[in-house]
């Protein structure tokens, strides 16, 4: 079952591409994932039935970026 995963982060639009390939090693073929840098908090959105928020906040912050699940 997927679970949808909302987190604010510090991604800004130029390392999308970099951000994408992380995510890309972390998900599940059936995952997917969307940001709206428009947003304040530059929403992360992630649909994933194996991942965990910890998992993908670790993973951005691997990369010294800002990464913290949403109520």
């Amino acid at each position: 079952m997927k679970k949808i995963l909302v987190f604010k982060t510090s991604v800004e639009k130029e390392l999308v591409p970099t951000v994408n390939e992380v995510l890309k090693g972390l998900m599940d073929e059936s995952g997917n994932w969307n940001f709206d840098l428009e947003d304040c908090d530059r929403i992360l959105r992630v649909e994933t039935t194996l991942l965990e928020a910890l998992d993908i906040a670790q993973g951005l912050e691997n990369m010294g970026l800002y990464c913290r699940e949403l109520d």
